[in-house]
């Protein structure tokens, strides 16, 4: 399996053109081959079209809202690559980024999941006054979130989809479960993801629901206790 097939899936909702931009980061990719699949969660501002415009590039697939951790387990489901990468629908890929990522897998094959650094940037359509409202981006750091890894199908697997009953936290949850499953994780010093600020950021737009931030944290120790109490 030398050119192993990628999945790089978005899920979407009301994202507005900052899609296309995810879309052209993930189709300017030096490493082929590779498949897109959009999954439309509900959008109610056009963005839906935009991704339809792209056709037999990538797969469109249209659902109801139900959050983002079930848009990307339909995501999951249409997938047929050996190797998932994800995006949110407001980054950006860097070009190299699967290339770089995919040969570590290649070459060490204890390895599970390859993550990067992320450069934040404040979006410039904000207007001045929004801009100066959001904290100052972070031009350079490690970034263990599955926004930015490529992970083999089998090591998904076992840790399994992704919450869909958290508004928040989706992907905190999904990572402390990779933790406690034991996968081997690894992280490459250059920056492959680029990542936006702007007002509409899952974590503004769900504010009232960081609650569930403590829920994640929580259930992940008491995993971690009923399996030390039954290895015990």
């Amino acid at each position: 399996m030398t050119t192993p097939l990628v999945s790089v899936m978005i899920p979407s909702y009301n994202p507005g053109p900052y899609l296309v931009e995810a879309i052209d980061s993930v189709l300017a990719q030096t490493y082929e081959p590779l498949e897109l699949i959009v999954v439309d969660d509900g959008s109610t501002d056009g963005s839906g079209e935009l991704a339809e415009r792209y056709g037999d590039a990538l797969t469109f697939v249209r659902q109801e809202n139900a959050g983002n951790g079930a848009a990307r387990n339909t995501a999951v489901a249409h997938a047929h690559g050996a190797l998932y990468a994800f995006l949110d629908a407001d980054d950006r890929f860097l070009p190299t980024k699967l290339e770089r990522q995919v040969s570590v897998l290649l070459e060490r094959p204890e390895v599970d999941i390859v993550f990067g650094h992320v450069s934040e940037f404040v979006s410039p359509d904000l207007a001045p006054e929004i801009a100066a409202r959001l904290r100052a981006p972070v031009p350079d750091a490690p970034w263990a979130a599955p926004n930015l890894m490529l992970v083999r199908r089998e090591a998904f697997e076992r840790v399994g989809p992704f919450s869909s009953d958290l508004r928040v936290g989706v992907t905190v949850d999904w990572y402390a479960r990779a933790g406690e499953q034991g996968l081997v994780t690894e992280m490459l010093p250059e920056v492959v993801l680029e990542r936006r600020l702007h007002a509409s950021n899952n974590g503004i737009r769900e504010r009232d629901a960081r609650y569930q931030y403590l829920h994640v944290l929580k259930a992940s120790m008491d995993r971690r206790r009923s399996a030390e109490s039954q290895s015990g």
